[in-house]
């Protein structure tokens, strides 16, 4: 039976400008590693050095539409146009690229109504540590909090289903948290091989015993880019 990879289309993005900084808006670069990256799942070396080769059923990415929104700029009351962002034009392109290539299916979730301000990190820390006031911020310092909607969801609802209904006797999810655990523990039981690709980043030991192994098949970021997090014991390293 065939290997179904599931991709976080949100987790998929920061990983990749993490290994290619110098690609960060590249959609077409973005798409095809994409692509790349899951296939390499589809040989997978065996104990005594053996090739084993699976059949991919589908590559599932799972994203949402970039914001388009005209927002006011809190602090100078300037309009800012997030639809003429790079931000904007890349999610577009890259979405459009992989709904070109074969056997991949695009879920897309939705971005929540409401649109609030925050501060970017950096800024939070400067004010925290005394470094700045609130007097010293500029626009630069404030980004929209977008939060995407229904991506989980549809993710857990396709590990269902391709459990249930026998499509697959693999599943390759592309993902770094603890959200998914519920829907590999279902698809464990029933009898699915469930593998983590974090794309080189740490991950937390307790989801060790939910998966049944952890195999990442990108280009390996720098060391400060592989790991965002303390390493706990377990890497990403192949299964």
């Amino acid at each position: 039976m065939p290997t179904a990879v599931l991709i976080d289309g949100g987790y998929f993005v920061k990983r990749y400008r993490a290994i290619c900084p110098e690609s960060t808006h590249d959609a077409t670069r973005a798409a095809d590693l994409a692509w790349r990256w899951a296939m390499l799942h589809m040989r997978e070396g065996g104990m005594r050095g053996e090739q084993r080769k699976h059949e991919l059923y589908r590559i599932f990415f799972y994203d949402c539409p970039p914001l388009l929104k005209k927002l006011h700029n809190p602090l100078t009351g300037k309009v800012v146009d997030f639809s003429k962002t790079d931000e904007a034009r890349f999610r577009i392109e890259l979405h459009e690229r992989l709904r070109s290539k074969r056997k991949v299916a695009l879920r897309m979730g939705h971005l929540s109504g409401d649109t609030p301000w925050t501060l970017v990190p950096s800024a939070i820390q400067d004010l925290l540590k005394k470094k700045r006031s609130f007097e010293d911020l500029s626009e630069a310092d404030l980004l929209p909090n977008v939060r995407q909607k229904g991506v989980d969801m549809r993710i857990g609802i396709d590990i269902a289903s391709l459990a249930f209904k026998r499509q697959v006797d693999q599943i390759v999810l592309v993902a770094g948290d603890a959200d998914f655990v519920p829907a590999a523990k279902l698809a464990r039981r029933e009898g699915i091989d469930f593998i983590l690709d974090p794309m080189w980043r740490s991950v937390d030991p307790g989801l060790n015993e939910h998966i049944d192994g952890l195999r990442s098949t990108c280009t390996r970021p720098p060391p400060k880019a592989a790991s965002e997090k303390p390493n706990n014991g377990i890497g990403a390293q192949p299964a």
